[in-house]
């Protein structure tokens, strides 16, 4: 097997596998997308395989739109709550594309409800999706990560997932959704230090401002003209991915920070609405 070599990575995912999960909208696809460009291969995980009347967007129209940004498409109808699903999802991955070079733990249910207006099956959703969810993809694509680094391929896995902060404010309001979220942060924290010995990098992303998707438009009281699109965050990913996975990791990013430090200073263009300068703050950010 190839060993890696001490030389500093390409900044682009041309040949590189990506695992996306909740990749048939929104931030997900974005990713998928901005990948796509580079001539990367996409296997996109999600559940939606037909159209929902409130949320556009299935695998197979995500999947048109990877091709059409320049990447090849492996749409994969999963339920990253089921272990076997998942176990499958990957291994029809490396099946199609002979590996797993990074992992995208995007998917994630959301509940901004106080503790008696959550409903113990929102629970189990919540931990099912966000915390179980994230560590049984980990865990199903660990084995090809491992390979990709040993084959010097730069493998990373990216947490959609926010700093975290034991502050009261952060959880009163909606508890279950900000300890779901915080688990997939803690497994950043975790997985980063125990594959790091691996050469595979873990880091976590969030956004400064919320992001324009359809999920959040579900969300009363958000007015999508003070948000920005997702691309900003893809944007951001793009960076974290193609950075050394041997030196990067660990970290908790923050999308408009990742994109200042590579010298984007020019935020405008994000916006649903360009020239607003009121931007909703998203949660677990200051």
């Amino acid at each position: 097997m190839a060993q890696a070599d001490s030389h500093p990575p390409a900044r682009t995912l041309a040949g590189k596998t990506l695992f996306v999960t909740g990749a048939s909208r929104g931030i997900g696809l974005a990713i998928a997308r901005r990948a796509a460009r580079d001539g990367a291969q996409i296997v996109l995980a999600a559940k939606t395989t037909e159209a929902h009347p409130k949320l556009p967007g299935t695998l197979y129209t995500a999947a048109a739109e990877i091709e059409s940004a320049g990447g090849e498409a492996f749409p994969v109808p999963t339920d990253i709550r089921d272990e076997q699903a998942v176990a499958a999802a990957v291994e029809a991955a490396v099946e199609r594309f002979g590996g797993i070079d990074i992992l995208v733990n995007n998917a994630s249910a959301i509940s901004l409800t106080p503790t008696s207006a959550t409903p113990m099956r929102r629970v189990d959703l919540l931990f099912g999706v966000n915390v179980r969810g994230t560590f049984c993809c980990t865990q199903a694509c660990l084995p090809e990560l491992t390979k990709s680094a040993a084959a010097g391929r730069n493998p990373h896995v990216l947490n959609l997932s926010p700093p975290p902060e034991l502050r009261p404010q952060w959880f009163a309001p909606h508890l279950a959704y900000t300890i779901s979220k915080y688990g997939m942060s803690l497994c950043t924290l975790g997985h980063a230090a125990e594959l790091k010995p691996r050469g595979i990098g873990v880091n976590s992303l969030w956004p400064r401002t919320a992001i324009a998707t359809a999920a959040l438009q579900m969300i009363p009281g958000i007015d999508a003209g003070r948000c920005r699109q997702p691309e900003i965050v893809a944007d951001a990913a793009w960076w974290i991915l193609t950075s050394d996975a041997r030196e990067v990791t660990g970290r908790f990013f923050i999308d408009e920070a990742v994109l200042a430090e590579h010298g984007v200073s020019d935020l405008g263009r994000y916006a649903v609405v360009p020239g607003t300068q009121e931007l909703t703050p998203d949660l677990f950010v200051d």
